[in-house]
């Protein structure tokens, strides 16, 4: 029998105003100017956030999912349901009257990383007893994402967040953590997440922020030296495995964390393991071999893309990924080949979905020989 997966947190509608492909720009003033006129090439509209990104995919990919997110009862709502229940994958949804849904509009302009203005609507009263218990029962797998744009998840220190981590470690089902970038300025920018983290991740098996997002949260100094190394460039491509970002890894590590997959934008991802003894518990509910997956540690460059439309949900669909090929029994090193090859898939379109591709498809293309970046 299969594994039963929940992937519940986030969810928003994203809206993608499409830009012409012609011309690559290297600044947003070259394309978005006060009174200018663009004419645009159509817009994408589809689910978003951690819920509607990771868990479509993992259903996609042929897992049992259940998605667990919050909705308003207004027309974006119903579009999003409408999405859902197309994919048999509406029934933990949470409908809140009075509220609205979620919204991101994504701006990709070719050359330049992506630019997202966003509502965080009823995402931001999910609380741990919103969660229809009936339906965690039996649950192998509980993967929740991005916390930093659900209030009730990072107030107070996090305790939310933590209740639902412990109690979900408390049924017997492992569990899966993901968060997301936030404005410094906000009031999500300024929680305590150190001590969050410090707080939650001894509940957590699958830690899979990117890089960024962890700097952000473990070690603001570090993260503006970044920004400042970088200039105009994608912080990811000036990183150091050694120097940058396995301090962070370490921290991580000390904080409780059992596996550890780090995503580092286009170079790849730097992944890291507890010792067998601390993988006990992931042996017995989910069959992987303890010994296998212990106490690894190493960066693994990503593929190359036939072509680049947008990175939206890149890193949801390597989690998919990584998460559908463990509970499918793959060895460990297969696991974080095929979640960099999905992600390199996704970047192929300009939503999460579209670039997914089975994971028998992207093992075959490995086999022959499918090119790594250079220079990583």
């Amino acid at each position: 029998m299969g594994k039963k997966v929940i992937v519940a947190g986030h969810s928003c509608l994203d809206i993608t105003p499409l830009f012409p492909q012609g011309q690559q720009v290297s600044k947003l003033g070259e394309i978005l100017s006060p009174g200018r006129l663009i004419q645009m090439e159509g817009v994408d509209i589809h689910a978003g956030g951690a819920v509607s990104n990771t868990g479509l995919a993992m259903k996609m990919l042929g897992v049992d999912v259940c998605l667990m997110t919050k909705t308003g009862n207004d027309k974006f709502g119903k579009i999003l349901s409408d999405i859902y229940a197309a994919r048999g994958a509406d029934s933990g949804i949470i409908v809140q009257e009075g509220q609205n849904t979620s919204y991101s509009v994504v701006l990709a302009v070719p050359g330049i990383d992506r630019i997202f203005l966003h509502d965080s609507g009823c995402n931001d009263t999910f609380c741990f007893e919103d969660l229809p218990k009936e339906k965690l029962c039996g649950a192998d797998l509980f993967h929740f994402g991005y916390p930093p744009l659900m209030k009730k998840m990072y107030e107070n220190t996090g305790s939310e967040l933590v209740r639902m981590m412990k109690y979900m470690k408390s049924q017997g089902t492992a569990t899966s953590l993901d968060l997301a970038f936030v404005d410094g300025d906000s009031t999500a920018g300024k929680a305590d997440w150190e001590g969050i983290l410090r707080s939650v991740l001894p509940y957590v098996d699958f830690f899979v922020p990117s890089i960024e997002e962890l700097c952000f949260m473990l070690d603001r100094r570090r993260y503006e030296d970044w920004k400042r190394r970088a200039g105009d460039e994608d912080i990811s491509f000036i990183l150091d495995v050694q120097k940058d970002i396995r301090p962070l890894a370490e921290r991580c590590m000390e904080f409780g964390a059992k596996v550890l997959l780090l995503k580092c934008g286009a170079p790849g991802l730097y992944y890291r393991t507890a010792e067998g003894h601390g993988l006990g518990d992931l042996e017995a509910k989910l069959g992987i071999s303890a010994e296998e997956w212990s106490d690894r540690e190493g960066f693994e460059a990503s593929y190359r893309p036939g072509k680049v439309l947008s990175g939206t949900g890149a890193g949801d669909t390597t989690i998919a990924a990584f998460l559908t090929a463990m509970l499918r029994g793959y060895p460990f090193e297969m696991c974080v080949r095929l979640a960099a090859a999905e992600g390199a898939s996704c970047v192929e379109a300009y939503d999460a979905l579209s670039g997914i591709r089975p994971l028998e498809e992207l093992d075959e293309k490995i086999k022959n020989g499918w090119k790594k970046r250079e220079g990583v």
